[in-house]
């Protein structure tokens, strides 16, 4: 696996690959690498020819107060994990590198509609980070595919509509959530929690699995959501957000039959979030 910094070399290695009809698969990440991650990798491997990863913690997506200083920087695990698991190159910018006349400068992308509310509404300007950062690494790069991961549901969305409207010709793979034994769906933020913490950790997925059941067994939402919100708080969790909404995330509707339940919550330092699709009943 080759690592580059520089965007001339980026563009020149896979220009090289083009030329040779060879089929590229974009993974952007922002290090700190665990299995979650690796199944993007191991995904991108089986839809393209060459691998791409990315690393970059992108501070246009941080808000005021946010983790940015703290986030976890591995740069030499990644390489061999990333190594390990069929990554062909490595794209490691900094932020000088993708943000040369510095963030207040920095053109954005706004993604509507899709952006607001959940994890946009309490993170104001967050999706626009996101937005802006993936536009610039699928203008570097032009892959063919590029895979993201199904527990950060909404950003997922957001970058599919992204895709859509600007005219990209890349197809958005989703991975589906990759989580420990108990349930917990893996993230880079579950390092910021205690031993305890942890072991309370997975009442977010068990809650989110009650919901769900009474849900697809007719149960009226409200009643539903008031119950795992309360289950959350018992459990420990500040929730931030837990929403049923259509699995487009639009509101739901008497006829609407595939849903998603998506949560975000407070659990001492860290901000976990997760989502399970649905089938609501007639």
């Amino acid at each position: 696996m080759r690592t580059l910094r520089e965007i001339p070399a980026l563009r020149e290695t896979l220009g090289e690959f083009r030329r040779h009809g060879r089929r590229i698969a974009l993974v952007p990440t922002m290090g700190n690498l665990h299995q979650g991650h690796l199944a993007l990798v191991e995904t991108a491997r089986r839809h393209a020819d060459v691998v791409v990863a990315t690393i970059f913690v992108n501070p246009l997506q941080f808000g005021a107060g946010e983790d940015l200083d703290a986030y976890p920087r591995t740069l030499a695990d990644d390489q061999a994990k990333l190594e390990e698991a069929g990554c062909d190159l490595l794209f490691t910018p900094d932020t000088a590198m993708l943000y040369p006349r510095g963030l207040e400068e920095q053109t954005r992308v706004c993604v509507p509609a899709v952006s607001e509310g959940l994890c946009g509404g309490a993170r104001p300007g967050h999706f626009d980070g996101v937005s802006t950062v993936v536009s610039i690494l699928f203008n570097l790069a032009q892959p063919d595919v590029a895979c993201f991961g199904e527990k950060d549901y909404q950003q997922l969305a957001v970058i599919r509509k992204l895709a859509d409207d600007m005219h990209f010709p890349i197809d958005i793979i989703g991975v589906p959530t990759v989580r420990a034994e108990d349930g917990l769906a893996l993230s880079s933020r579950n390092g910021y929690l205690t031993a305890e913490q942890r072991a309370r950790a997975p009442a977010l997925y068990r809650t989110l699995c009650q919901a769900r059941a009474a849900l697809e067994s007719g149960d009226p939402a409200d009643s539903a959501l008031d119950d795992a919100h309360a289950r959350l708080r018992e459990s420990g969790f500040e929730p931030d957000y837990l929403e049923l909404r259509a699995d487009d995330l639009g509101p739901v509707t008497g006829k609407t039959r595939q849903a998603v339940l998506l949560a975000a919550a407070q659990l001492g330092p860290a901000r976990l979030i997760d989502n399970l699709t649905l089938t609501l009943p007639h």
